[in-house]
């Protein structure tokens, strides 16, 4: 699972415990402004096939981490348990969304919202 960090100026994802190894990275910051939606509800989470992996680690029902490529575009993942992840789109940057698994999936898109709109 990823703590999700809001700076005044910035979204940091930071990968926790074995999850750095599965994901192949340990942080993801972007920049609040490249931010274009994020949703608490991900159906694509639920789903078997995320893309082609390419850096990372898919065992259905187990985890998702690291990079894919769906429909042309680049993902980042770290989820374990589908129901609690969150998708945060993005503009002007490498991935087009992250995936990401957090503890209050609800109350983390409100936050990332809030942020987004405060700008």
């Amino acid at each position: 699972m990823a703590e999700i960090e809001i700076t005044p100026t910035s979204l940091i994802v930071h990968i926790r415990g074995a999850d750095r190894f599965f994901a192949l990275k340990s942080q993801l910051e972007v920049p609040l402004e490249h931010i274009a939606a994020v949703e608490a509800d991900v159906p694509e989470a639920r789903q078997i096939w995320h893309g082609l992996r390419v850096g990372g680690t898919n065992l259905p029902g187990v985890i998702t981490a690291g990079r894919f490529i769906h429909h042309g575009e680049w993902a980042f993942w770290d989820v374990h348990d589908p129901d609690k992840a969150i998708a945060i789109r993005l503009r002007d940057e490498h991935y087009a969304k992250l995936i990401i698994g957090v503890d209050d999936p609800a109350a983390t898109a409100k936050a990332i919202s809030a942020a987004i709109q405060r700008l």
